[in-house]
C-alpha cells in the first residue's frame, strides 16, 4: 500500500494526553493517518510518581477500555502507549495489577519476575494498551532529579537482569516494551523537562552503564526511547532524541533494528530554543521514528510543517517513509480480537 506524505507525517507522531478526553483531537488525527496515542498522566502525577486520588476514585477499567475502543474503530492498528514503570510511574494504577515492588524482585528468579510482569501486561492488553514506555534502563550513580524514584538500581548487572525479565514478560503478553532512556543518564543536575541541561559523563562510563540496554535488545525489546538531553561525549549540541550520533550508536554499535521513540520533544533540553517543528524535523533526520509530542489542536499544523519540510528538502521523503513504516509495523503487530 502506498501512503501519502500527509499520512506519513501523522504516522510518526505520538500525541500525549493526561486524561481520557481526547476524541475531538484524536479522531481527525487518526482519520488522516495517525497511528499512536500516549495516555499519560498530569504533571502533578508525574512528579508524585503516583496517580491522583481523584483519578483513582473516578477512572474505571471500563472507561479506559471504551475510550480506546472508540479510537480503534477508526484505526484498528493503533499504538496505545502508557508509562508503566517498575519502581516508577504506573499509569495503570488502579486499573491493572501492579508490577512487582523492587524490593521483592531480589528474591525472584528471572522466570518468576517475567511471569509477574506478564500478568500486569496481560491485564493492560485487556484495556487496549499495546505499548509500555518502560522499562527504565538508566543507571543513576550521581544525581538526577528527573529520574528520582524511577530507576531500578545502581548495579548495571542487576538492572540488566530486571530489564531483560521485564521485556520478556510484557512482550509475551503482546505489549511492546519501549526501553528508555538511551544511552542512559547517570548524572544530571536538573530536570530536562524544566530546563536546558546536558549529561557530561565520559563516553566509557556511559557505555559501561548501558549494559541494561544491551540486555533489553538481547531480550527482544520492540522499541527503545532516546533521552531528552544532550550527551556531551557523543553530541554536545543536540539532545539524544535529535542526535544522529546517538541514534547511530544505538543502531550500529548496539545493533538495535526496532522502533526508535523520542522522548518528549517539548522538553527545554530537547528544543534548546528551537520551535517544535524544527525539533521534530531534527529528530526525524537524526533517525527517530516515533516522536512524542503533547496532544492538542496543533497536531495538524505540526503535521503540515513536516510535509512542507519534505517538499522543501529539509527531510527526505524516504526517511519519513521509513520512520512511518516502522511505526505501522509495530502497530500491526498487535491484534485485538474484541475490537469493532
Amino acid at each position: 500500500m502506498t501512503y501519502s506524505l500527509d499520512q506519513n507525517a501523522r504516522a510518526v507522531l505520538l500525541p500525549a494526553f493526561d486524561n481520557l478526553i481526547f476524541a475531538e483531537v484524536m479522531n481527525p488525527f487518526l482519520d488522516m493517518g495517525g497511528h499512536s496515542i500516549l495516555i499519560g498522566e498530569t504533571r502533578a502525577e508525574y512528579t508524585a510518581r503516583s496517580m491522583s486520588k481523584e483519578r483513582l476514585a473516578t477512572e474505571t477499567p471500563s472507561m479506559f477500555r471504551t475510550s480506546v475502543e472508540k479510537l480503534r474503530v477508526r484505526c484498528p492498528e493503533l499504538i496505545v502507549a502508557v508509562d508503566q514503570e517498575m519502581g516508577g510511574i504506573q499509569r495503570l494504577q488502579g486499573l491493572a495489577p501492579a508490577l512487582p515492588e523492587l524490593v521483592d524482585t531480589r528474591s525472584m528468579t528471572d522466570d518468576e519476575l517475567a511471569e509477574h510482569c506478564f500478568g500486569t501486561a496481560k491485564a493492560a492488553r485487556e484495556l487496549g494498551v499495546s505499548m509500555f514506555l518502560a522499562p527504565i534502563a538508566d543507571i543513576v550513580d550521581g544525581q538526577n532529579p528527573w529520574l528520582d524514584n524511577r530507576t531500578m538500581g545502581t548495579d548495571p548487572q542487576n538492572v540488566a537482569r530486571l530489564v531483560g525479565a521485564f521485556v520478556k514478560g510484557v512482550q509475551r503478553a503482546g505489549i511492546s516494551a519501549a526501553t528508555k532512556h538511551f544511552p542512559g543518564f547517570n548524572n544530571l543536575n536538573a530536570d530536562p523537562a524544566l530546563v536546558d541541561v546536558s549529561l557530561h559523563t565520559d563516553r566509557d562510563h556511559i557505555i559501561r552503564n548501558a549494559l541494561p540496554f544491551t540486555a533489553a535488545i538481547k531480550a527482544g525489546t520492540k522499541a527503545i526511547m532516546t533521552g531528552p538531553a544532550p550527551v556531551a561525549a557523543l553530541d554536545a549540541n543536540n539532545a539524544a532524541s535529535t542526535s544522529a550520533a546517538v541514534i547511530a550508536l544505538l543502531r550500529e554499535q548496539f545493533g538495535f533494528t526496532g522502533l526508535i521513540v523520542s522522548d518528549d520533544l517539548d522538553a527545554p533540553a530537547t528544543m534548546r530554543g528551537k520551535s517544535l517543528l524544527d525539533t521534530a524535523v531534527s529528530a526525524i533526520n537524526a533517525g527517530a521514528d516515533l516522536l512524542l509530542v503533547a496532544g492538542g489542536p496543533h497536531l495538524n499544523s505540526l503535521s503540515e510543517g513536516i510535509v512542507a519540510a519534505v517538499r522543501t528538502g529539509k527531510i527526505s521523503a524516504d526517511r519519513l517513509s521509513d520512520a512511518a513504516t516502522r511505526v505501522r509495523k509495530n502497530a500491526g503487530g498487535h491484534q485485538f480480537q474484541s475490537d469493532a
